[in-house]
């Protein structure tokens, strides 16, 4: 993985994150395995959700806390694997194909599960496959455009961190929804914001690599 190539967050300078890093770094861990795990937590998260969409249980909020915590989890897959790599020193030739392809199959499985979680409309499951094909277009945009010449972009407003936040509180949300009204309206909103935001982040970036191509 290369510096250019790396999503540039905020979080990799906060002291916690260095520590960590360095820990693991020094520990038989390599980032590819880090990258494998998030897939294993994104796993996690959607069971969740599933469990919760099909179980007639009413006291089930507790699933959704589990997703939150797995979707976090793989988050943080997807921060230590580049700092390892990268900070330490463990970067490897196939570390791109480990960086990318988790990404695709965790979101898919996150998303669509979301929708799977919904049963206070009819049309949740397809609300979650739409919002996965959207999440994969943003990073089929933006490695497509990267590979003609243009710089790589992350921007968003719906970027991977930003539909992982907001899936993260609206599962905190739906928790407290369903102990109130059993319902899960946080989902249906959030995975309708990430729809839109998903077309309006394709859009930027398509715009911005053509005017960076053309001139």
């Amino acid at each position: 993985m290369s510096q250019e190539a790396r999503r540039p967050l905020k979080v990799r300078n906060i002291n916690l994150a260095k520590k960590t890093a360095q820990f693991l770094s020094r520990k038989n861990v390599t980032p590819n395995q880090i990258s494998i795990a998030s897939i294993f937590f994104a796993f996690l998260s959607a069971l969740c959700l599933f469990c919760f969409g099909y179980s007639e249980n009413t006291n089930k909020g507790w699933l959704l806390l589990l997703a939150a915590l797995f979707i976090q989890m793989r988050l943080l897959c997807n921060l230590f694997d580049g700092m390892v790599a990268i900070e330490g020193g463990k970067s490897t030739p196939s570390g791109e194909l480990f960086n990318d392809i988790p990404d695709r199959i965790a979101d898919p499985l996150i998303l669509v599960a979301s929708g799977y979680a919904i049963n206070t409309i009819t049309w949740g499951h397809e609300l979650g496959w739409c919002a996965a094909l959207f999440a994969v277009m943003t990073a089929y945009v933006r490695t497509l455009s990267a590979s003609i010449g243009a710089p790589v972009d992350f921007q968003g407003p719906m970027a991977k961190q930003h539909r992982m936040a907001l899936l993260t509180i609206a599962c905190l949300l739906a928790a407290l929804e369903n102990t109130i009204r059993n319902n899960q309206y946080s989902l249906l909103i959030a995975l309708i914001l990430i729809i839109f935001g998903c077309v309006i982040t394709c859009i930027k970036r398509v715009l911005s690599a053509y005017h960076y191509l053309e001139s």
